[in-house]
């Protein structure tokens, strides 16, 4: 029982750590970061959902990080963007799933199983790229005009509110100078590119 309790208290202490490394509540300026240690916290958050089983698969995570700098940024708002699209990509895989739809194994790596990569790099620029791709269906050429519109959603009537890649682009353009892209073909997979500057201007 001590044993047990004492692990309950290590894991709550894990989260109320990454919750705080999430929101940075007490960091409203820009600081200097480790952008690996906000994807993790994010991560860490989302835990229970890449618990799940749907029809008996769960989604795995494929994690390249690349020997980034720190950088200078925004880091609780920007930890909200890599929710934003990591949810939404959680969400993709299991439609995916539900429907019975072909998941691409090329994207995945590991046969036809659900996954979820995520690569940092260095460009020659020196700017920081952070890409977050999926196996899932991919979307449409004609729903991709609108991703970052807001209010704009595919999701059912109060399943989604059409804000988080919306204001997820506005905290990577606006905020940041940096620049928010999305790739994806139908029967592919999707992949969101943020790309954003070591150092703000």
């Amino acid at each position: 029982m001590l044993a047990s309790m004492k692990l309950g208290c290590d894991r709550i202490q894990e989260i109320v750590l990454s919750l705080r490394n999430f929101s940075r509540l007490d960091e409203a300026e820009k600081k200097i970061v480790d952008l690996h240690e906000g994807i993790e916290s994010t991560l860490l958050i989302l835990r229970s959902r890449f618990k799940e089983e749907i029809n008996g698969q769960r989604i795995s995570v494929l994690k390249e990080y690349g020997n980034i700098p720190k950088i200078e940024c925004y880091a609780g708002l920007l930890n909200q963007v890599f929710m934003n699209i990591l949810a939404n990509a959680i969400d993709a895989l299991h439609d995916s799933i539900l429907n019975k739809q072909e998941l691409n194994p090329e994207n995945s790596g590991l046969l036809t199983k659900p996954i979820i990569k995520i690569r940092t790099e260095l460009t020659d620029n020196g700017q920081v790229n952070i890409r977050i791709a999926d196996n899932g269906i991919g979307i449409s050429e004609e729903i991709q005009k609108y991703l970052f519109d807001p209010f704009f959603t595919t999701k059912p009537v109060g399943k989604g509110t059409g804000l988080g890649l919306s204001i997820s682009y506005q905290i990577i353009v606006e905020k940041h100078g940096g620049q928010l892209q999305c790739l994806s073909t139908v029967g592919k997979g999707t992949e969101f590119i943020i790309q954003i500057p070591i150092r703000l201007s």
